[in-house]
């Protein structure tokens, strides 16, 4: 074996090295989805864990790959953690970065994957050119990998994507396109785990996001749709789910606004903000505030004003990890020495 910089072997990287990151990812990700960006800044320990074994490692040619997607992934995760707290910029070196690594690790499913949350980051920040250019080189790449639920997320995201323009035969024809490929899901590979996420409930909630979004930019006639479809979502959203579930409900009291359905509408978004606090997310600020509009709007009474008050007073809070969240301790930390001296570990979450 060749020797480091130091005159020391290199250390022999095996599967078990591999697979123990591989499931510290995991162990993020789950984070993620149930707590909010906020709570996931363990990743970076992770990230440099993979890149001292890529470098100071002696990496068999057949895990070499292997790495690289787990490397991109931790890159694609650290980018939806940096969305999801408001830091536009950072997120998208993460997401450009993750892409490289997964074009060098040959993975096309994980490349329609980070085209995806690009397209995400754009659309948030009202890009919708850029998000659906980036939809279409996801699509390219979910095509050539064979990734039917790929090719599914891509589709359904389009259709959204459309809607926020108020092209509504060319949203409902995505939407239709993303649903009919949906009907396959039986037949489907094993879901990576960067696109598991993506099932019967997320179906739902999209078409619900779709539809909510047509009903602000062409007509509330797609407000009673929008409705059902987001109320099937929110019946299959657990707490493995939380920021899912507060951005569904606000979409949910959204559209009871429209319909000038306050009453139900209050209920929900106060349903929506007391999940939502205890999230570390901004995006879950930035979703209430077409509810927010709404209320100060055309609301009159008591309780839609409290409501208004309660989501301005929630969107004006800086993200920070409550008080009750013990610092993790990561046993990912990589020593900042020539290799690393033991298999990494994952972090354990705080459930």
């Amino acid at each position: 074996m060749t020797e480091t910089g130091n005159g020391e072997p290199p250390h022999r990287v095996g599967t078990a090295n591999v697979e123990c990151v591989e499931n510290a990812v995991g162990v993020l990700r789950a984070l993620d989805y149930r707590q909010g960006g906020a709570f996931s800044r363990d990743a970076v320990h992770v990230v440099k864990t993979v890149s001292l074994l890529l470098h100071w490692g002696a990496v068999p040619g057949a895990l070499r790959e292997r790495l690289l997607t787990v490397l991109a992934d931790l890159h694609n995760l650290l980018g939806w953690t940096e969305f999801d707290i408001g830091r536009r910029i950072p997120a998208r070196i993460r997401f450009d970065r993750a892409l490289d690594l997964a074009t060098e690790a040959g993975n096309g499913n994980l490349m329609a994957n980070i085209c995806y949350r690009l397209a995400r980051l754009a659309l948030h920040h009202d890009d919708v050119e850029g998000g659906l250019s980036h939809l279409r080189r996801g699509q390219a790449a979910a095509h050539r990998s064979g990734s039917r639920r790929a090719q599914a997320i891509l589709t359904v995201n389009e259709a959204w994507a459309l809607a926020m323009t108020g092209d509504e035969r060319a949203a409902l024809a995505s939407l239709a396109r993303a649903e009919s490929q949906f009907e396959g899901m039986d037949t489907w590979a094993a879901a990576r785990p960067w696109e598991a996420f993506f099932g019967t409930t997320d179906m739902a909630a999209m078409r619900g996001t779709v539809l909510t979004e047509l009903a602000q930019t062409v007509s509330p006639r797609h407000s009673d749709e929008a409705i059902a479809r987001l109320r099937d979502a929110t019946g299959g959203y657990g707490t493995e789910m939380s920021r899912s579930l507060a951005l569904t409900l606000s979409m949910l009291a959204q559209n009871h606004a429209l319909q000038g359905d306050f009453d139900e509408a209050v209920r929900t978004g106060t349903e929506a903000v007391d999940l939502a606090r205890g999230l570390g997310s901004t995006r879950t600020k930035d979703r209430l505030a077409p509810l927010a509009r709404l209320l100060r709007r055309r609301a009159t009474d008591s309780g839609s004003r409290d409501l208004l008050d309660r989501i301005d007073g929630y969107r004006a809070t800086p993200v920070t990890e409550p008080a009750n969240r013990r610092p993790s301790r990561t046993a990912v930390a990589a020593k900042p020495r020539h290799r690393p001296a033991q298999t990494p570990q994952p972090p354990q979450a705080n459930t």
